[in-house]
């Protein structure tokens, strides 16, 4: 679908399209700038890892699993810039921003030290030290902590960037970036493709908003037209991990209603407005997608991203990192429309808040 659409917009002349949804500002330019290069399996070699702006037990939980069974297999060392959390594991709490990962590329610190010993350190930069204005900045300078103490050499990348979102890296591959997100929110159409995490509420109260996706989120609150589209369980699809693992997945029941298949509705609405799509069943369809980038082409199989600079050189904010992800429980369309997840974030997070004696 993602494919479909950015020939879609091609053919429309419009080069407004962007994969970043929540605002993030890292280069994306270099595959190895934006992969979970070490890959999730790779995490049991790493002797120390260092967490800059992430809490992957809320945005990464089988990462954060990982990296537990490799403390507890091995008493690895692990760091944390950012705000101070609980990953199940100890950790060494370093600083709770750009500063300290400036000190650390400078080789001060005693966790530099640290890293400078390791024979596989590994990095994990999350969303929350890149969804701000400086984020391009600050991926530049991840990128130097990690040459500065090898993390990337023959046999071993350290280097991640950590991604919440489904399909991003997907899209990513698609080179589906380049459009400024402020303005198309504020322009005369807005076209979303399954954006549940867009920033509704900076959307111009005179756009034109076409919303396609499925279980009726805030997005589709806020949307002129409606196109129903398939949930992941109702169509046969491709998707892309953070490692840039391409994963097939099969139909498991069929789509409600009116609701189709994504691609399917692009495809039909290129024909209304004149500029029809040249596929017109699956299997053209997945061979545009190789053509685009034979990487969708190796199901399960991950082409290693070659080493090239990345981000751009520049002072960073002195603000804090912040985390993104507040309640574990609704992540997304399908948890925020479901029951179970409502009963879990009552009774794990509303909580936490403390109850009064009128509750009872």
């Amino acid at each position: 679908s993602i494919v479909a659409l950015k020939d879609f917009m091609r053919n429309l002349g419009s080069t407004n399209i962007e994969c970043r949804q929540d605002g993030a500002q890292f280069d994306a330019a270099e595959p190895c700038g934006w992969r979970f290069n070490t890959t999730i399996s790779g995490i049991e070699k790493a002797d120390v890892i260092l967490l800059v702006g992430t809490n992957p037990r809320t945005e990464a939980a089988l990462i954060n699993a990982r990296i537990r069974k490799t403390w507890l297999a091995r008493r690895i060392k692990v760091g944390v810039i950012g705000p101070q959390i609980d990953l199940n594991y100890p950790y060494k709490y370093l600083g709770a921003g750009p500063e300290t990962l400036e000190e650390l590329a400078k080789g001060k610190g005693g966790f530099a030290d640290i890293l400078s010993k390791a024979q596989n350190p590994m990095l994990i930069l999350g969303p929350g030290a890149v969804s701000r204005d400086d984020g391009m900045e600050v991926h530049a300078l991840a990128r130097k902590v990690a040459e500065k103490f090898n993390m990337v050499k023959e046999g071993w990348n350290g280097f991640n960037l950590l991604h919440t979102q489904a399909s991003r890296v997907g899209a990513l591959e698609l080179g589906f970036t380049g459009g400024d997100l402020d303005k198309m929110l504020k322009g005369d159409v807005l076209y979303l493709l399954g954006a549940d995490e867009i920033p509704v509420n900076s959307i111009g109260k005179d756009t034109f908003v076409i919303y396609q996706g499925h279980h009726g989120d805030k997005a589709a609150a806020r949307a002129d037209v409606i196109l129903p589209g398939s949930a992941y369980t109702e169509k046969n699809s491709i998707y892309v991990n953070n490692e840039g693992r391409p994963q097939a997945a099969k139909q498991a029941v069929f789509p409600p209603g009116e609701a189709r298949e994504d691609w399917k509705i692009i495809r039909a609405l290129s024909e209304v407005m004149g500029k029809a799509l040249p596929y017109n069943d699956l299997a053209e369809v997945r061979a545009r997608l190789v053509e685009a980038n034979p990487v969708f082409g190796a199901i399960d199989a991950i082409k290693p991203a070659a080493w090239k600079p990345f981000g751009k050189d520049g002072d960073c904010d002195k603000s804090p990192f912040a985390l993104l992800i507040s309640n574990f429980y609704m992540t997304d369309p399908i948890s925020r429309a479901s029951k179970v997840m409502a009963e879990c974030t009552e009774a794990f997070l509303q909580d936490k808040k403390g109850k009064t004696g009128t509750h009872g």
